[in-house]
């Protein structure tokens, strides 16, 4: 590459990587975090649920594909990584929906970029110490000493405690219509919805009322839905105290509910489970998942950082094991098979169900897909309305 604009990642432990800086130029805080995915660098960027992270692919060559204006995963086609963090860069585009570089469009919208460093290292690191507090600076920023620009790292607030998602949610309801005959509508928390949920919902003859993160229950009910749904989104779980407490009157009022990442860290609190923040967290598109209740075994999409905590003497052997919430028997249905993390919680009559990883995939395997048809089916089953 001919551009050498000196950049370096510095880390809030005091590692520092120089390599050469791409897209935008300046300064840009954030968590650093690392995704195995090994496609899908335009899906990943658009997703709300990076909103303050500085992603290191794991994957050693990215921007081939190029960009293109229909792969965006955020409503306002807004890139919401704070950086991205990379070992080489594609010397040219080669993919035929490509409209521009991967570069022009992060300058575009103001997104640094660190190219040339050994990702696999500072994967390496990261998963050996946890996800941290990082920086990113480029260009005339990348020459200030070493010992300001770790100051100014360790200065950033911590995404534990962080309240995220009113900052990417949308500011005020849009509809995503149903593709032919209507059979349901839904309202969605966008905490920070992915455009393909909404659209595959859609497909499935479901109209789906997107709302802001802080809409209360007295509005959920003006919609009278058939459903609700919690999206992904980023964040601190334990923040989102007003939006666990209408969760909880949805389940009361007995409307069918389906959350998923975000969303089923949320029902898990309302169920009555703690949160807590994961050493590195799952990212990637090829993370192994059990459900407990039929033994299949699905490989998902995941991006979070924090899980639920299973219940104290929880026997995840135990098919049948349950536990109590306000709302009657609770079950824990998936686990991760890399780690046991929770992946699924759900109440026992079948009211209320959720995953932490993206049926939607985009991008990603869809082995996880037909839990849009079982929300389908719950609201058939149990529409409040008839």
């Amino acid at each position: 590459m001919t551009d050498k604009t000196p950049a370096i990642l510095v880390l809030a432990d005091g590692r520092t990587f120089r390599g050469y800086g791409f897209g935008a130029t300046g300064t840009t805080l954030g968590e650093a975090v690392f995704t195995t995915a090994m496609t899908g660098y335009q899906e990943t960027m658009t997703d709300p649920s990076y909103h303050r992270q500085i992603v290191v692919s794991a994957a050693p060559h990215i921007g081939n594909t190029g960009w293109n204006d229909e792969d965006n995963e955020s409503h306002g086609n807004n890139i919401w990584v704070a950086g991205l963090v990379i070992r080489d860069l594609s010397r040219r585009v080669s993919s035929w929906r490509a409209e521009r570089s991967l570069s022009e469009e992060m300058q575009a919208q103001g997104v640094i970029g660190i190219r040339g460093i050994d990702t696999r290292t500072l994967v390496r690191h990261l998963r050996n110490y946890g996800s941290i507090s990082a920086g990113l600076f480029s260009g005339e920023a990348a020459t200030r000493p070493v010992e300001e620009l770790l100051e100014e790292v360790k200065s950033q607030s911590s995404m534990e405690g962080a309240d995220l998602a009113a900052e990417v949610s949308t500011d005020k309801p849009y509809v995503v219509e149903a593709q032919g005959e209507k059979k349901h509508t839904i309202v969605a928390f966008d905490m920070g919805v992915k455009s393909a949920t909404p659209r595959y919902l859609s497909q499935r003859g479901i109209e789906t009322i997107v709302v802001p993160s802080t809409t209360t229950f007295a509005e959920v009910q003006s919609y009278n839905p058939d459903g609700v749904f919690v999206s992904n989104g980023p964040g601190d779980p334990a923040t989102a105290d007003d939006t666990v407490a209408t969760i909880k009157k949805v389940l009361a009022a007995d409307i069918p509910f389906f959350g998923i990442c975000f969303g089923n860290q949320l029902l898990g609190r309302a169920l009555g489970l703690d949160t807590y923040k994961m050493k590195f967290g799952h990212r990637g598109i090829n993370v192994p998942v059990r459900n407990l209740l039929t033994g299949k075994i699905d490989i998902t999409s995941q991006n979070h950082g924090f899980a639920l905590q299973a219940p104290d003497n929880y026997d995840l052997a135990n098919e049948d094991a349950e536990f109590a919430s306000d709302f009657g028997p609770a079950h824990i249905t998936h686990i991760c098979l890399n780690d046991d993390t929770v992946e699924g919680v759900a109440l026992r009559n079948g009211m209320a169900f959720s995953v932490q990883y993206h049926p939607e995939s985009a991008a990603g395997p869809h082995d996880a897909n037909p839990l849009f048809d079982q929300f389908l089916e719950l609201m058939a089953n149990h529409t409040p309305n008839k």
